[in-house]
């Protein structure tokens, strides 16, 4: 991957595919990838999220690669989350993962019953999940990765 700029968003691997977390500054990207983090320790390996892991915060290299959206963090970063009230923490990471889903935070075209539509990066067509403003995101996302772990 080259190091073309960074994309402002954070990347979090649940299960066995990769989000991309994408809002507004404030929105609560990093604290989605906490939540998530946190409900898969909580889950010890068994239940609905089994494994979780950062990739990336607030800043990702994103690339188009034989047909999959790459993202990796920029090594100034690598293992660095920061949660609203805890600071910056430093964790384990993923290098590199392929994306297999979008969440968009604090998108005004959200529904109240979100409906999955599709996302383009980098020319690369992916599931999305809009999460309304002031909504909390985990349930919608746990509800997501049981949905499409079932359809697998």
């Amino acid at each position: 991957m080259t190091d073309s700029p960074t994309t402002h968003a954070t990347v979090i691997l649940v299960g066995a595919t990769a989000a991309l977390i994408r809002g507004p500054s404030g929105a609560g990207k990093s604290r989605l990838a906490w939540d998530l983090l946190q409900a898969a320790a909580r889950s010890k390996g068994f239940g609905a999220l089994p494994f979780a892991r950062l990739v990336a915060d607030d800043r990702v290299y994103l690339e188009a690669q034989r047909g999959r959206l790459l993202a990796r963090p920029p090594a100034e970063l690598a293992g660095l989350i920061e949660v609203h009230g805890l600071g910056l923490r430093r964790l384990p990471f993923e290098p590199l993962v392929a994306v297999g889903f979008v969440v968009d935070l604090a998108a005004e075209d959200a529904a109240r019953h979100p409906a999955l539509t599709t996302a383009t990066v980098a020319g690369i067509a992916l599931p999305r999940l809009a999460v309304a403003p002031a909504t909390v995101a985990l349930p919608l996302v746990l509800a997501y990765l049981c949905t499409a772990a079932a359809l697998d």
